[in-house]
């Protein structure tokens, strides 16, 4: 039984690894800030610690003892964060973190929860999948500063620090609230595609993540990155569509080109800068629906064992079910 530290652990990643490494038998330990939802976790046997990875001296108590350390707090990308509070809590945040289990008299092994954000889209041909070597390329705020931290993580496992990085892409399935959105605006029949809906996508379900994440940090080489992904990238339309069948809805039809939807998406920023009310649709968001984002897992098929299982509709279809069993559908 090893001593297993998750930062983020209230968040839908964090709380779906605490779920299974108590499920494993280690005793799981979960930074939380004083106002974090503990909801999620109540249930599970969990020890649970108060601080910030944006305070250094409150990470040194928890991480004490510590055989692995995950860490998977961070901003997710959203409309109306600054660029300077995503580097201060992904970025500097995952210093703070790594300095925190540098310190100890215990050399943990800590893994870094990246995003494949980081390569940026694929914007000249069709037939380029990125992989770990490819050079980063991040294209927005919360891509930046992902990219920061796994260059401090970098820096760190130079140090010596046996520190992993793993990059997950576009994570959904039971327990997630961040892309409920997409399927509600697909229920009420209001999504529509930016461009052709041919642009990809890589979607992983969470059973999927937690499986290759587990592997690489107890098997990955520290320094070593691995992409964590679904079996392969599936257009827009494909992904629209499959939601739709499980909700048992007619399938999104309308195409809106890119610059009106940009335009549109511009005006309702502004309008939530002045009302505080989130905007169902941002720029970064019509670039992610109008872009090509994947990547290939080779990297921890071969070295770790990791294939996903659970395809698409499945997938889909599991999330639609936990979805209306929670009364948010």
């Amino acid at each position: 039984m090893n001593k297993v530290v998750i930062t983020g652990a209230t968040g839908f990643v964090g709380g779906a690894l605490a779920h299974t490494l108590t499920q494993m038998g280690h005793d799981v330990h979960v930074l939380v800030r004083p106002t974090s939802n503990r909801a999620s976790l109540q249930a599970v046997p969990v020890t649970w610690h108060v601080g910030d990875i944006t305070k250094l001296d409150t990470l040194h108590e928890p991480f004490a003892g510590a055989d692995w350390i995950i860490h998977a707090a961070g901003q997710l990308g959203q409309a109306g964060i600054s660029e300077a509070a995503y580097h201060r809590i992904n970025a500097a945040g995952t210093r703070n973190v790594l300095q925190a289990a540098a310190m100890g008299t215990t050399q943990p092994r800590v893994m870094y929860i990246s995003s494949a954000g980081v390569l940026g889209p694929i914007y000249h041909t069709d037939d380029i999948t990125p992989d770990e070597a490819s050079p980063l390329a991040p294209s927005n705020p919360y891509e930046r500063s992902k990219a920061a931290a796994e260059k401090i993580a970098l820096e760190y496992v130079e140090a010596g620090l046996p520190v992993i990085i793993v990059r997950p892409e576009f994570i959904y399935g039971p327990g997630d609230l961040h892309v409920l959105g997409l399927f509600k605006t697909i229920q009420r029949r209001l999504f529509f595609y930016i461009g052709n809906g041919r642009n990809t996508c890589h979607p992983t379900y969470i059973d999927d993540a937690v499986a290759g994440m587990l592997l690489a940090l107890q098997t990955g080489e520290p320094g070593g990155i691995y992409h964590i992904t679904g079996a392969r990238p599936v257009p827009f339309r494909e992904l629209a569509e499959s939601i739709a069948h499980a909700l048992d809805v007619p399938p999104p039809w309308l195409q809106i080109p890119k610059p009106l939807a940009y335009l549109g998406a511009t005006g309702l920023e502004f309008i939530g800068n002045l009302t505080g009310i989130p905007v169902p649709l941002s720029r970064t968001g019509v670039a992610f629906f109008s872009e090509n984002r994947r990547s290939t897992y080779q990297r921890a098929k071969e070295e770790l064992g990791y294939q996903p299982q659970i395809g698409l509709s499945e997938g889909v279809q599991r999330s639609v079910d936990w979805y209306r069993a929670q009364g948010l559908l």
